[in-house]
């Protein structure tokens, strides 16, 4: 018998159970994948720290994972972001930067100002404008969505609780998301398949068999609810549709070695190409090592996995070789790359609300019964789609599952 079951062990799941270490409780984190992190995700390739899925800490002056970071004395760079900038104004001029930076600038104004009464944030698009390309690779790269599925109230909600300090650990957020469960109680590769909540105690089925709980907390993605391969019986179809009208988008990375790093400074950058919505995005020399991180969203990333593994990894060479002369060719080696929408624990990687759907995120929020609790980045209201949001939801869920408790009452 489990007193607090927490189904998942991502950001939110490692959060709930790091709240609950030390609390009078029998605790138990299942996770259906062979490590922690989630979303969060280091690999060691070529003596480099990589990170596959969440690499920033956003909002870093009131991020949770900083004050962990700090607190344990992990080393944090603070330089700030080059997403603003463009290498040596390679096929995207002083002059064409400024154009498309005043548009996404007056798009933001009319989001505010007047919004569309439709919520799709494409309708605050003026129709044929030269830089509409550039909106939407921009979305595919912050929302992983195009505009036609992105809510404007949603968007908005991000936009403005948001801070400008954007920081990174050299080690890895992955990395150190993973080992902030160290010491937890977790079971790996137990994916739970259904909750019955039919009787007085909640019943957790996995292929291993079943765990009984008194309370659960479920810190899994939205697509996992919205699919079905976590059930519940009796059903709870207000959950399914909440989780549905928050599908996760798609953003995913490939990694390229840089033979000689010359003329290259450490974390510049590079836009593909503004003029097609499906372009990749380019930092080049992360924390000045010899790589470049390629960065795909949207529609762009989407049609990647579906041209199959390798896909990529070939684009951002070839987009790079288009933009710095046929030499690099040569310069640059295949590393790793991610196809987070392939994954069969994910089917993606960060939550958007649906137009007119941002309320959907506090009705996935909501507790069941008192006794089952949902966390994850997707019931966040303001930092959805990063790993301090889904941090915070785990600790609120935590604290109201240890409150609902029989021996608290």
């Amino acid at each position: 018998m489990i007193d607090i079951l927490i189904i998942g062990g991502g950001a939110a799941g490692v959060a709930a159970g790091r709240r609950l270490s030390g609390e009078a409780v029998e605790t138990l984190v299942v996770e259906a994948g062979d490590r922690l992190g989630g979303r969060g995700h280091t690999r060691d390739i070529a003596g480099m720290k990589l990170d596959l899925g969440c690499g920033w800490l956003h909002s870093a002056d009131r991020n949770p994972w900083r004050a962990l970071a700090e607190e344990a004395e992990v080393e944090i760079d603070r330089t700030p972001p080059a997403w603003r900038t463009q290498f040596a104004d390679l096929g995207f001029t002083a002059e064409e930067q400024a154009e498309a930076r005043e548009t996404y600038a007056a798009f933001m104004r009319r989001l505010r100002e007047t919004p569309p009464p439709s919520d799709l944030a494409s309708d605050a698009m003026e129709t044929g404008h030269r830089w509409n390309c550039y909106l939407e690779a921009l979305s595919g790269f912050m929302n992983g969505a195009e505009l036609e599925r992105l809510s404007v109230a949603d968007y908005l909600a991000y936009e403005d609780a948001a801070g400008e300090l954007n920081w990174r650990l050299p080690a890895g957020f992955g990395a150190f998301i993973t080992g902030a469960g160290d010491g937890l109680p977790v079971r790996l590769g137990a994916a739970v398949e259904r909750i019955d909540r039919s009787g007085p105690i909640l019943v957790a089925h996995t292929a291993a068999g079943p765990i009984e709980a008194h309370t659960v907390i479920v810190a899994v993605p939205t697509n996992v609810l919205a699919d079905g391969r976590l059930r519940f019986t009796p059903d709870l179809p207000d959950k399914v549709e909440a989780a549905a009208r928050l599908p996760l988008g798609l953003a995913n990375k490939a990694f390229l070695r840089l033979d000689r790093v010359e003329p290259f400074p450490p974390d510049s950058q590079l836009f593909g190409d503004p003029r097609r919505a499906d372009t990749g995005a380019y930092s080049l020399r992360p924390f000045g090592r010899p790589v470049i991180e390629c960065f795909f969203g949207g529609v762009g990333a989407r049609e990647l996995e579906a041209e199959g593994e390798g896909a990529g990894l070939d684009f951002g060479i070839e987009q790079l070789v288009g933009l710095l002369g046929s030499e690099m060719r040569r310069r640059l080696t295949p590393l790793v790359e991610t196809r987070w929408g392939q994954d069969p624990l994910f089917g993606g990687s960060y939550s958007h609300a649906l137009p007119g759907h941002h309320a959907a995120r506090a009705a996935l929020a909501r507790p069941v019964e008192d006794r089952i609790f949902f966390a994850g980045e997707g019931c966040s209201l303001r930092d959805f789609s990063t790993a301090h949001g889904a941090y915070e939801t785990g600790i609120a869920a935590a604290e109201a599952a240890l409150a609902a408790l029989p021996s608290a009452r």
